[in-house]
């Protein structure tokens, strides 16, 4: 169940209100005339399905409160409601398997910001990665992979294509691209700074490394293990229960890859680094082709669902 608020001005309340009483999915319908001050007018709120939501926020959209005021949505996450209850049962679908297009593109502008919060967990990945190759230890590998926070970009990826929203798609590989360029510079300058100290040596970029050798090794697997990665992410960025994010980071190994790069250019082992190059395009590539069949899939089987419920709640009046 969804929680939703409505700011709109009186000139549009009504429309609003005739909107959401003509739904079957909506319940708790109460509005609050004259409460609303910034933008001046009345605050309506409701309890919507979640498989009903997308169709809900569509009708807003079309009388365009989202222009003359605002359209704010909840995950209620705990609720206890006799017509709510019947309200989940007569909408279609599944509530775990529905995918709120608005809550899923709202989360994808705020993970593709290119801000200080992400550049420093991508950075100190990177560096993570970078020593874990050095040790060759896989415990180190897993930490940088769990702490890199590049799957947001890349799953917007998949959701500007599928939406249209090529503005985001245009934020999404900036923050990516020069995400991770700055890590990687921060990273060569660490590197740099510990081979002058010793600390580095060129024989801990080259020399065999068992538990690290598949970061700079790409193959067939690289690219089937993001694919399902990407897919198995999308589907928990979407899904009311967001679980196996974890999973899909430990998969991939972007990060990795980039803590190599730096290594192999602070070393000038050309080997080393167009190996990562091609790891790091690889696993992106993979995980961005994957989200984007599965928002793909999700958006054509839910908008069958959408033109079944209009057909539904239309019947009544052509009876009349």
């Amino acid at each position: 169940m969804l929680h939703l608020r409505i700011m709109a001005p009186g000139a549009m309340t009504d429309a609003v209100l005739s909107a959401l009483e003509s739904d079957e999915a909506v319940t708790g319908l109460a509005v609050f005339r004259g409460a609303a001050i910034r933008p001046p007018g009345d605050v309506i709120t409701a309890q919507v399905a979640r498989e009903a939501a997308n169709d809900v926020v569509d009708k807003l959209r079309i009388l365009k409160v989202h222009q003359e005021g605002s359209i704010e949505i909840e995950q209620v996450a705990t609720w206890m409601s006799r017509s709510g209850f019947d309200a989940e049962l007569r909408a279609p679908g599944s509530s775990a398997d529905s995918v709120v297009w608005a809550e899923v593109t709202q989360r994808s502008y705020d993970e593709t910001e290119l801000n200080w919060t992400f550049l420093s967990f991508l950075t100190l990945a990177t560096v993570i990665a970078s020593i874990a190759i050095i040790t060759d230890s896989q415990i180190l590998t897993v930490g940088a992979m769990v702490l890199g926070p590049e799957f947001g970009p890349i799953a917007a990826l998949g959701v500007a294509l599928v939406r249209r929203r090529f503005v985001l798609l245009q934020l999404a590989i900036r923050t990516l691209v020069l995400g991770f360029l700055a890590a990687i510079a921060v990273t060569i300058a660490l590197t740099l700074i510990g081979r002058g100290l010793g600390w580095v040596t060129l024989d801990d970029v080259i020399g065999p490394r068992p538990g690290t050798a598949f970061i700079y090794t790409p193959d067939k697997w690289s690219f089937i293990v993001a694919v399902v990665a990407g897919a198995a992410g999308v589907l928990s960025m979407t899904s009311s229960k967001s679980v196996g994010l974890a999973g899909v980071f430990i998969s991939v190994t972007t990060v990795p890859a980039a803590g190599n790069i730096a290594l192999g250019v602070a070393f000038g082992n050309g080997s080393t680094i167009w190996g990562s190059v091609a790891q790091l395009l690889l696993n992106v590539a993979g995980m961005a082709l994957a989200g984007w069949a599965t928002l793909a899939i999700q958006q054509s089987v839910w908008s069958r669902i959408s033109v079944r419920r209009a057909r539904h709640l239309a019947a009544p009046r052509r009876m009349l």
